[in-house]
């Protein structure tokens, strides 16, 4: 495993790799703290645009994991860098907590609830409202670009429940206008183009490691970098087997990565 000595940044997914809930992951803290002494950078990555990194760095910090909000990076700011790509400043109508607002006024982009928007842009939106998607589906009728921060159907909230996610919403535009969005986060590879321009990392130095197949591992085949699965979370070593996506790497969880990085394999 000597091409980890090439990897200068490991992207971790959270619950399900870092922790689960409301409990570290046993050997998590060690693994961290083995990224910082070989000089290797952590940045989380999450989808979940509800919330921003300071949110994140607050879970964080309550399980005894000290970061640098600026190395937290959620979907939310991935797509403001991609839309800072396509037009700076642009007027856009925003299904988003005000969280996620407050994130793209920030950015430098115009919230507007009427007009001519240039982009409706669908976060995860948990102050959703029905005439909030009826006026997003009027301006997708209408040919306005369309864009969605990330494409989970459900996000978990342990012991087995779940609450709907962006990915049920966009299936309720769908059913409307027949139109489908761009789609920056996992598994997509934008939101690794944008972490590239942010942190300014080749991406064949970045790593994806992360508890499911269908967002963390398809997002490191789709953008061409190392994957890391971990099986602490989602994922069984039965799924995987009967899974036609494979990962560069498996390990029991990120105890084991850990293990090996130290050794300097």
């Amino acid at each position: 495993m000597k091409e980890f000595n090439d990897i200068k940044c490991f992207l971790l997914d959270m619950d399900g790799t870092i922790y689960l809930g409301e409990s570290l992951i046993d050997g998590a803290r060690d693994f961290l703290r083995s990224l910082d002494e070989q000089g290797k950078k952590a940045i989380f990555l999450t989808n979940n645009s509800s919330k921003n990194k300071y949110s994140y760095q607050e879970k964080l910090s309550s399980l005894g994991i000290d970061v640098d909000p600026n190395d937290i990076f959620t979907s939310g700011e991935a797509t403001t860098i991609y839309l800072k790509s396509k037009k700076p400043g642009a007027k856009l109508f925003l299904l988003g907590t005000p969280l996620l607002e407050d994130e793209f006024r920030r950015a430098g982009f115009e919230l507007v609830s009427q007009g001519n928007p240039d982009y409706v842009v669908l976060g995860f939106d948990t102050t959703l409202t029905y005439n909030k998607l009826w006026q997003a589906c009027d301006y997708i009728r209408a040919g306005i670009n369309y864009l969605a921060t990330h494409p989970d159907y459900n996000c978990p909230l342990g012991e087995g429940k779940y609450m709907p996610d962006t990915g049920a919403m966009i299936k309720f535009i769908e059913a409307s206008t027949g139109a489908n969005p761009v789609v920056i986060g996992k598994p997509n590879h934008y939101i690794i183009d944008c972490v590239s321009e942010k942190y300014k990392i080749d991406k064949d130095k970045m790593a994806m490691v992360g508890d499911r197949l269908y967002t963390d591992i398809k997002l490191g085949l789709n953008a061409g970098i190392t994957t890391v699965l971990v099986l602490s979370g989602e994922t069984t070593q039965q799924q995987y087997n009967a899974s036609d996506i494979e990962s560069s790497h498996v390990f029991p969880s990120v105890k084991e990565l850990g293990q090996v990085l130290k050794k300097r394999c």
